[in-house]
């Protein structure tokens, strides 16, 4: 099986550690941002209205899959998200290996009254700086990615710089990992970003170690309003669904049917 999270780790260390700005001088061009959009609000809200929240994806391909629409437009895809009852956005600004860019999510961002998550492989203060530089109100931890000094100032730094992070977990350490290093709002990914296959029942199992107080998000492999309920009765808030949607033919219609709402 391809170790796809090994390379692509390797190609964001090797980035990173090439990378000679100035952190400090980032950290605090960050702190002046302008005000960012609550993306626990957000899900809280939609949690509340619908029973569950979707974070709707934009993405153009994966390595896995290959192209899923390499020509999308992101401020006409973030229209048709909010429009079917999106409570966040996520966007892939990973270039290399998902084909994104950070002028997807700024287009996204422009386009509508939705938070948007920075979907990205995160290895440095700097591309914590960096989500907010180009408007991310939220930026992604993969536990597995990070060390468990890595996670803990990573977190401090999304909360200085006044962004939510969303912690992504795999299995019962990685979720204990975030939590001990105080995430509020924890994913739990149902692929294997080893070898990019599902497992369905992940996050069902996972579920009920989440504490009350903890953002409950699943993400990967979900492809109906059934799989929502089934989360929704594990004790999930929300659910990030990216190829499913993408891949629609009316992505605002389908938006709305993970949902339970007729348009």
């Amino acid at each position: 099986m391809p170790a796809y999270l090994d390379s692509i780790l390797a190609a964001h260390r090797a980035a990173a550690a090439a990378d000679t700005r100035d952190v400090e001088a980032a950290v605090e061009q960050a702190e002046r941002g302008g005000a960012t959009r609550s993306f626990a609000d957000a899900i809280s809200a939609a949690s509340t209205r619908y029973g569950m929240a979707v974070i709707s994806e934009i993405k153009r391909r994966s390595p896995s899959k290959g192209d899923l629409d390499p020509d999308l437009d992101p401020a006409t895809v973030a229209v048709e998200y909010e429009a079917g009852g999106a409570a966040c956005l996520s966007v892939l600004t990973e270039r290399q290996f998902f084909g994104g860019l950070p002028d997807d999510l700024r287009a996204a961002r422009a386009a509508c009254s939705l938070p948007v998550l920075r979907k990205d492989f995160t290895v440095s203060a700097l591309d914590v700086c960096d989500a907010r530089a180009m408007g991310a109100d939220a930026v992604l931890l993969i536990a597995a990615a990070l060390t468990d000094q890595e996670l803990s100032s990573f977190l401090q730094l999304a909360d200085r710089c006044s962004l939510a992070a969303l912690v992504e977990v795999h299995d019962e350490t990685e979720l204990r990992r975030a939590l001990d290093a105080g995430a509020a709002l924890v994913g739990v990914n149902q692929r294997d970003l080893r070898t990019f296959e599902v497992d369905r029942q992940r996050a069902l199992s996972l579920g009920a170690a989440i504490p009350a107080g903890v953002l409950a998000v699943a993400e990967s492999g979900i492809r109906d309003v059934g799989d929502v309920a089934r989360l929704a009765e594990a004790g999930f808030q929300a659910v990030l669904v990216g190829e499913t949607l993408v891949r629609s033919a009316d992505r605002r219609a389908a938006v709305a049917e993970l949902l339970g709402v007729r348009l």
